[in-house]
Formats: structure tokens, C-alpha cells, sequence
């Protein structure tokens, strides 16, 4: 999606749709004579009749344009049938940065749907908003402009991110995931992709990946993309689930628990999601996306329960559960990301990882856990000021026992199943040295977006991490 930004009434784009507020200074300079009683209203005033040059006209009361929710919920009503391929967003209201950001960021977000697949063979073409034009006054213009500039970016990413979960299994396994990434990387020169196959993961001790992926006719693979946007400095580091399908494994899901289960590398395409956002704003920093790509499946050769594998820490796990496998393949990739530079600021990994955590948080907020109080506090705040909102789950010693094994150092999961969100996080732990700060991002609630009955993705918690980064970048 295109956008500019205009500061005078004459620059206005003619048959577009303009979404403004009852008290906005661009009102005053326009010789629309069905403005003035549109602006008497108290509540939502639309019109698509006598509104010349506009195709539309939406006045929003004041008031809803301090609050995220409340503006973002008539937007999509508004917006569900686009009027007009331009979009003339009156932004002068737009004061509160958290509210701007997610109305900006869900408007560039408007670039892709279902349809855009292919696979509705009857299905029309919807007329979508392709340009964003937002009005500011003389005086907000840096902000708003530094405002677009990021937003599209982070929605940049969020969209690569949403197409490729979106994309059924069949088609999006361990090496399509790195094919989609190389074509998409290609563009930025500050990007470089590295990329272990199944016999390097092997070679290289990732026995944990290995053991998910070896079940599967499609083979695991290791995506590693480097980001340089300075020469020297720490890396900081993001590592990602991508389970591209998850049957279980011989702990077989019910056949509704798998319905979405293609979305079970989210966390995987919002790591590829995240750099190519960062790549396109130009970040002077250091940055790695590590991808654990596998397809857990049900084969001659996959994992059984009972099965110790080892990890390229050195550890060794007890795959009590095979259909928690996600903890295997981020235990891996965490100490294989910790491994690869000797100056490394932070690992955050992101994950669909338990259901857990959406009994206990619901679908709006992400969990967190991490044993680095810094981190954890800086991961809070960028929640806040993005709208991409994380929760603390707790993580210490008083978890030891859920991950402890008879036969190996860690088992993958409780026996008495409590604490499952918590405990995979204990787990993961293991496999960061102490002196890394790591995160674990729990976005099994989050990483979808849920409308009308169905799921799709929803490129979070892109927008925290773009705003964690930027945080920490002033920092140094």
C-alpha cells in the first residue's frame, strides 16, 4: 500500500474516502455543504451521497479516536467494502501514540487477505485501499511522517509474515519456508540467509530438531538470516517455532486440535517477518533470525515417547510427550543461536507453543517469560507504547520438577500437567547460557486473528519487538 502526507485542504485526493472528526481544521476549509450537518451528529456520521469531491465521507466522534479498540472496531466496519481505492485519513486526533500506531499499522495491514492465495477459484477480487493518505496540520507533520514511516515497515513484515502462515501445509513446508525467505531477503542487501539441511543439522548436534523433523518425508531444515546495519556491535537475536505441520506425532491429536495446526510455525514466520521490518527501516544494529523448521508427522521413522535425544548444548532430553515438540526444536535453535557470536545483547524466542496460555491470558495479550528483569521490563513497557501488550508468567527454581527425568537431564513435559506454559519456558531456559538475557514470547493466543468464526494470522508480536528494538537501540 502507498501513503503520503498532505498539510493543506487543496492537496486533497478527489473520489477518495475521507474519515475525519467533528472538530478537525480540514472540516472548516472544505466547501462541502453536507459537512455541516454531518458534524451536528454525537455519533458516527456517514455519508456516500452529496459529498463531492469525496466518493465517502465518515465523520468518527472525538472521543473514540483516544482509544484503540473503540476506533479500530468502526474502521472495520467501515472498511470490510472498501468505497474507494484511496483512503484520505484525517490524522490531526491521532495524538496518542499507542492509538496511532495500531490504527496505522492496521490499516497498511489491509495489503493482504485470504483471497489474495488464489485457491477461491469463483472469487471476484474485492476492491481494496491501496493508497493511504493521511492530513495532519503543519506542526505534527515529522511525527506523522516518522509514524507512516515505521508503521508500514512493521506492516511490511507483518504481511510477509501473515501470507506465508496463511498458506495451507501442503504447499508451505521446511523448504518452501527457506525458498519464500531467500526470494524475500534477496531484495535487502543487508540481509544473508544460512541455511542447514537435514544432514548439517545432524552434523551440527541438533538432535532435538532432528528427532521432530526425521518422522516427516519433508525434512527439517535451519534458517539462519543475518541482518548487518552496522558493522560492530552485539547481535541481537530472535529465534522462531516453525512447525509447519503438527500432527502430534505418535501422540496423535484429535482431529479438531489440528485444524490450525498450519499455523503452528507463526513464530518461525514472524522471526522472517521481524528482519525483513527491520531491513526496511535501515536499523543501524546487528541482528540474526534463527528458524527451526520441521513438520512433526507420523512415519516409520518418527520419535516415540520414551526416545532421549541430544541437543547441540550437549543435553539431553527424555521426549515423554511427542506432541510437544515445539519446545524441542526452539531448545535447539536457542543454543545453536547462543553459540554463533561472542557478543550477543539478547535471545527473545517466539512461539505458538501452548494452549496453556490462552486458558490462562485469553487471545489479546502474548505471555512472557524470562528470568532477566531488564529485559523483562523493557519487553513491557514496548507492549504498551506498540499495543502489542505482553504478560509476565512466572519462571524459577520452584519449576525444577516438572522438567526433571529419570533417565536424561530434562524431560519435555510435566507428568502432573500443571504449569504447561511455565514449565516449557523452564525447559527452554536450559539451553541459553546465563550470561545471554533471553525471553520466551508464549503467542499461542495471539498469533492469530479470530473474525467470523475463523482463524487467520496476525503477524504478532512484530510490532513489540520492532518497538522493543528501537527502545533498545536509544539506549545505546
Amino acid at each position: 500500500m502507498e501513503y503520503r502526507l498532505i498539510t493543506q485542504a487543496g492537496e486533497v485526493p478527489h473520489s477518495s474516502h475521507l474519515i475525519s472528526w467533528p472538530g478537525s481544521p480540514l472540516l472548516a476549509e472544505l466547501d462541502v455543504p453536507v459537512l455541516a450537518e454531518m458534524a451536528k451528529s454525537k455519533e458516527l456520521a456517514d455519508s456516500q451521497f452529496a459529498c463531492a469531491p469525496f466518493a465517502r465521507i465518515t465523520l468518527i466522534p472525538q472521543d473514540s479516536w483516544q482509544e484503540a479498540d473503540g476506533l479500530l472496531a468502526n474502521l472495520r466496519a467501515l472498511l470490510k467494502t472498501a468505497t474507494s481505492k484511496t483512503l484520505l485519513l484525517d490524522v490531526t486526533a491521532l495524538e496518542n501514540e499507542t492509538v496511532r500506531s495500531s490504527v496505522l499499522r492496521w490499516l497498511f495491514n489491509l495489503d493482504h487477505s485470504l483471497e489474495d492465495l488464489g485457491l477461491k477459484s469463483a472469487e471476484k477480487p474485492s476492491r481494496r485501499v491501496k493508497t493511504l493518505v493521511g492530513f495532519c496540520n503543519p506542526s505534527q507533520q515529522k511525527k506523522m511522517q516518522e509514524a507512516f514511516h515505521q508503521q508500514h515497515a512493521v506492516a511490511l513484515g507483518m504481511i510477509a509474515a501473515r501470507r506465508l502462515a496463511d498458506i495451507p501445509s501442503e504447499t508451505c513446508t521446511p523448504q518452501f519456508v527457506v525458498e519464500e525467505a531467500q526470494r524475500l531477503c534477496v531484495e535487502y542487501p543487508t540481509l544473508r540467509c544460512e541455511i542447514l539441511d537435514e544432514h548439517e543439522i545432524q552434523e551440527q548436534g541438533l538432535g532435538l530438531l532432528h528427532a521432530v523433523g526425521k518422522g516427516s518425508s519433508r525434512p527439517p531444515r535451519l534458517l539462519a538470516i543475518h541482518y548487518s546495519g552496522a558493522d560492530s556491535g552485539p547481535v541481537r537475536a530472535y529465534v522462531g517455532k516453525g512447525i509447519t505441520f503438527d500432527t502430534g506425532g505418535l501422540w496423535l491429536k484429535e482431529g479438531a486440535g489440528m485444524y490450525t495446526m498450519k499455523y503452528d510455525m507463526c513464530g518461525a514466520a514472524n522471526v522472517l517477518g521481524l528482519m525483513l521490518s527491520i531491513a526496511e527501516l535501515g536499523l543501524p544494529v546487528r541482528a540474526m533470525g534463527v528458524l527451526a523448521l520441521a513438520e512433526n508427522a507420523i512415519g516409520p521413522d518418527a520419535m516415540q515417547p520414551g526416545s532421549v535425544a541430544r541437543a547441540c548444548n550437549g543435553m539431553t532430553v527424555e521426549i515423554n510427550n511427542t506432541d510437544a515438540e515445539g519446545r524441542l526444536v526452539l531448545a535447539d535453535a536457542i543454543a545453536w543461536a547462543s553459540q554463533r557470536n561472542n557478543n550477543t545483547r539478547f535471545i527473545i524466542d517466539l512461539a505458538t507453543l501452548t494452549g496453556a496460555v490462552v486458558k490462562a491470558l485469553g487471545y489479546e495479550l502474548s505471555g512472557l517469560m524470562t528470568q532477566d528483569e531488564p529485559l523483562r521490563e523493557r519487553l513491557t513497557q514496548a507492549g504498551k507504547i506498540s499495543g502489542d501488550e505482553v504478560w509476565s508468567l512466572p519462571l524459577d527454581n520452584r519449576l525444577k520438577k516438572q522438567t526433571e527425568s529419570a533417565i536424561a537431564d530434562l524431560c519435555n513435559t510435566p507428568t502432573n500437567n500443571a504449569a504447561i506454559s511455565a514449565s516449557a519456558a523452564w525447559l527452554l531456559h536450559h539451553f541459553c547460557p546465563p550470561e545471554i538475557p533471553w525471553a520466551h514470547l508464549d503467542v499461542s493466543g495471539t498469533a492469530l486473528w479470530r473474525e467470523g468464526g475463523r482463524s487467520v494470522a496476525s503477524g504478532r508480536p512484530i510490532p513489540l519487538l520492532i518497538e522493543h528494538l528501537m527502545s533498545d537501540l536509544s539506549r545505546d
